[in-house]
């Protein structure tokens, strides 16, 4: 038997890596057209990848204040950018309101961006004229039946086969109605997705008030929907530095090796408004700031700063990964709470003059795995204080054997600044310019406005929006996940409504009760004195 010459066996080896990879490419490109031809029309010079086919966009709720504010002001801007093609898509607002489109579409046009003008723009113009009102109850069959009727008539109008047409219900609607809304879209409005088309429900937080209440509604949405057609919608998961975070942690090498326990002392993850309820004290009264902020907006948050790398970006992989996180969190200790209430949140007529309710919770997280045992995560949320911000603050631990006496001036940290200004930014001990050794800290500062000046960061209603519509779950809530949340904090809220707890109460426009920032510095936070961050301008 002859052996082959190393040269011969690279020619051997380099043919048949060029045969696999022709056949890879050969497959990839006939997987890539097929989806293509099925689902999309040719890729635009700009990049942007554009649906085709007949879309019903139905705001359930349309006259009420999330519909006017949020949802149609997202869905104008998304046909200004051109994701929604005035030939393909439909919009269809139902509500109790006696209105007609006319009406419907005088209500929001001050909400699009247009207030000031005096006449509608040209583009404005376009977009309020796709818009089509249907009154009814939210449990009426009629109303119902009426609504299935008008979708099908402009489906037929765009020489849609039955059962190819795309249906979105977008529910702006409380809760309490989602089980008799979702029953009348069931039973009279859905499409026949087998046929190429589908149906997708956009629900709203607040998904339950604790564990049971969370499980009953999932359970009787689970009955009529499959999970690939719920998307249980929060707005903070389309926050331009929030879905920055996995490519902030696993696209850079810089990261990797100090992301962990041996580097990190602890991370605060913080939610601050300078204003009160402002007339909302009644249905606030109802959740508080714990199930209105933390257990969703603040723990989702969370789970993308703490969880392993995902195997891949298909949604439902970055999604185990997020349920995993949640899952090694250990029972909240009770000593590791600090709850507060603004002085005269009670004089809201709405508000009982009895209430337990906090405007303002620190809780301490700790997680239990080989990455994060050790490192208290903080969750600090709160309502009239001194400033207005959402912010992850990581925390790093001393530099040993510190010949520069650095700690005097605080510890390193990186911070990402979600809102306002949106930036992240090292807080680094630097020398001080001048022919003295001695040291001040500064920062390594990536500002957004001053960086990406022509960039267009959109708001989080427009992105979550085009990802229902491309069927991307990725950045909405799955039940095994929503179900692990209430399991964290359903003990601790139980311990409020008991009175176990009870918030402090602090000065509207102060940083909030003076124990928060005692359990902080127990908890191993050191705070930077002297050191104010400046937002970057030009």
């Amino acid at each position: 038997m002859q052996f082959l010459s190393t040269k011969d066996k690279i020619i051997i080896l380099w043919s048949a890596m060029s045969t696999v990879s022709d056949a890879f490419l050969r497959n990839d490109s006939f997987r890539s057209n097929s989806l293509r031809s099925e689902s999309f029309s040719e890729e635009k010079d700009t990049g942007i990848v554009q649906e085709v086919g007949c879309l019903s966009i139905i705001v359930l709720g349309a006259s009420g204040d999330l519909a006017k504010k949020k949802t149609f002001p997202a869905l104008f801007h998304l046909f200004k950018q051109g994701f929604l093609q005035e030939n393909d898509v439909h919009i269809f607002g139902y509500a109790r309101s006696k209105l007609s489109d006319e009406d419907l579409r005088e209500r929001i046009c001050g909400y699009l961006g247009q207030a000031a003008s005096t006449e509608p723009t040209e583009v404005l113009s376009r977009f309020l004229q796709l818009i089509q009102y249907v009154s009814g109850s939210y449990d009426s069959e009629g109303g119902f039946q009426l609504l299935n009727k008008q979708i099908s008539e402009h489906e037929i109008s765009k020489r849609s086969e039955p059962g190819t047409s795309r249906r979105l219900f977008y529910l702006a609607l409380p809760p309490s109605v989602y089980p008799s809304v979702c029953k009348m879209i069931r039973r009279y409005c859905m499409n026949q997705s087998d046929l190429g088309g589908w149906t997708r429900i956009v629900v709203e937080k607040p998904f339950g008030k604790d564990l049971k209440t969370a499980e009953d509604l999932s359970s009787q949405l689970g009955e009529l929907f499959d999970e690939k057609e719920l998307y249980r919608i929060d707005h903070y998961l389309g926050k331009e530095l929030v879905q920055n975070l996995l490519v902030l942690r696993f696209a850079n090498r810089l990261f990797l090796p100090l992301w962990n326990r041996d580097n990190i002392d602890n991370i605060q993850i913080v939610f601050r408004e300078d204003f009160g309820t402002e007339g909302r004290g009644g249905y606030f009264d109802e959740y508080g700031i714990i199930r209105d902020i933390i257990q969703n907006h603040l723990l989702q948050v969370l789970c993308l700063v703490a969880m392993e790398k995902p195997v891949s970006l298909y949604p439902e992989h970055i999604r185990d990964e997020k349920v995993k996180v949640l899952q090694s969190v250990i029972p909240i200790k009770l000593e590791e709470v600090v709850l507060g209430q603004y002085e005269g949140y009670k004089d809201d007529p709405t508000v009982s003059d009895s209430s337990n309710t906090p405007t303002f919770a620190t809780i301490v997280f700790h997680i239990y795995n080989e990455r994060w045992e050790g490192v208290p995560f903080i969750l600090k949320a709160g309502k009239a204080l001194n400033s207005r911000k959402a912010e992850i603050r990581i925390q790093f631990k001393d530099v040993p054997g510190d010949i520069f006496e650095s700690k005097r001036h605080g510890r390193n940290e990186f911070v990402i600044r979600l809102q306002p200004s949106e930036a992240m930014y090292m807080k680094l001990t630097v020398k001080k310019p001048g022919l003295e050794m001695s040291t001040i800290q500064s920062e390594l500062d990536l500002s957004y406005g001053l960086r990406y000046q022509d960039a267009n960061i959109p708001e989080a209603y427009e992105r979550l929006i085009l990802d229902t519509i491309r069927g991307d779950q990725q950045h909405f809530v799955r039940r095994d996940e929503l179900r692990v949340a209430w399991e964290i904090f359903t003990p601790l809220l139980n311990s409020i409504e008991e009175g176990k707890l009870r918030p402090v109460m602090y000065k509207p426009g102060s940083r909030g009760p003076a124990e928060a920032d005692e359990l902080l510095a127990k908890v191993g936070y050191v705070q930077t004195h002297g050191y104010i961050w400046i937002p970057a301008t030009l």
